[in-house]
C-alpha cells in the first residue's frame, strides 16, 4: 500500500516557522496585540483562519520586500532527499501549511521542488496591505483557514496509507485524521499528541523521516506506542 506524507511547513519542512517571523517582522510595535491573539489561539478560543486574518489587518508590506525578508530562511536540508526517495519508492509527498502559499511556493522552487502539491492560505498584497485568502478552507471545518484532515481523509479515500508530518497546533486536526503522526522533537505538536493520547513519533531532521519511511510497519508500530 502507498504512503501519502502530508507535510506542514513552517518548523517542519522549514525548521523555522517563517510565516511567524513575517508577521513579526512587518508588524513592528505590535508585539502586545500579537501576544494577546496567540494566547487565545492557544487556548482554543480563537481558530487559526480568525488569528490569520487578525495578524495580516496589522501588517504593512509589499510583495517584494516579502518575499526579500522570507528568502533569508531555508528548508531542513534533509528534505528533497527524503521527497526523491520517497516519490521513487511510489509514495505521494503533499505539503499542507497554515501558512502563506507566496514564500511556501518560492522556497520549494528554489529547491527544485515546484512541482509538489501544495495547500497553503494565499495572500493578496493591495499596496501596503496584506489581504488573506483560505482557497482550502473546508466548510466542516470552523476552526482552520486549511484544515490538514481534509486532505488526509482525500489520501484515505485513495486507499493511501496516510502520515502527517508536522510541528505545531494547526496540525492538530490532521494528527486526529491521519494514521501515523511525526512531530518535530519537543515541538508543540508532539505536547499535544501526548495530552490527548494521539500516537506519535518524534523526529529531528527529515533524514529520520526518511528512516522511518523506509521501514512503514515498523513506523507504524512505534507511533502506535
Amino acid at each position: 500500500m502507498p504512503t501519502a506524507f502530508l507535510c506542514d511547513f513552517d518548523g517542519t519542512i522549514s525548521p523555522s516557522d517563517i510565516g511567524a517571523a513575517f508577521v513579526r517582522n512587518f508588524s513592528p510595535g505590535r508585539d502586545a496585540e500579537r501576544a494577546a491573539l496567540l494566547e487565545r489561539w492557544r487556548s482554543g478560543r480563537l481558530g487559526s483562519r480568525e488569528i490569520t486574518e487578525a495578524e495580516c489587518a496589522l501588517m504593512r508590506t509589499s510583495r517584494s520586500d516579502a518575499l526579500a525578508f522570507t528568502r533569508r530562511f531555508d528548508l531542513d536540508p534533509w528534505f528533497a532527499p527524503f521527497v526523491a526517495e520517497a516519490l521513487d519508492r511510489g509514495d505521494q509527498v503533499m505539503v499542507v501549511s497554515e501558512g502563506f502559499d507566496f514564500y511556501v511556493n518560492d522556497q520549494l522552487a528554489r529547491h527544485g521542488l515546484e512541482r509538489l502539491p501544495v495547500a497553503a492560505n494565499h495572500i493578496r498584497f493591495a499596496g501596503d496591505r496584506v489581504i488573506p485568502e483560505f482557497p482550502f478552507s473546508d466548510p466542516e471545518c470552523a476552526s482552520c483557514g486549511n484544515c490538514k484532515a481534509a486532505h488526509v481523509r482525500r489520501y484515505r479515500a485513495l486507499g493511501e496509507r496516510t502520515v502527517l508530518v508536522g510541528d505545531g497546533l494547526s496540525d492538530r486536526c490532521g494528527a486526529r485524521a491521519a494514521e501515523v503522526v511525526l512531530a518535530r522533537a519537543g515541538s508543540d505538536l508532539e505536547g499535544w499528541c501526548r495530552a490527548a493520547s494521539i500516537p506519535c513519533t518524534p523526529f529531528t531532521s527529515f533524514a529520520e523521516v526518511a528512516a522511518l519511511a523506509r521501514v512503514t510497519p515498523t513506523a507504524r508500530r512505534v507511533a502506535g506506542g
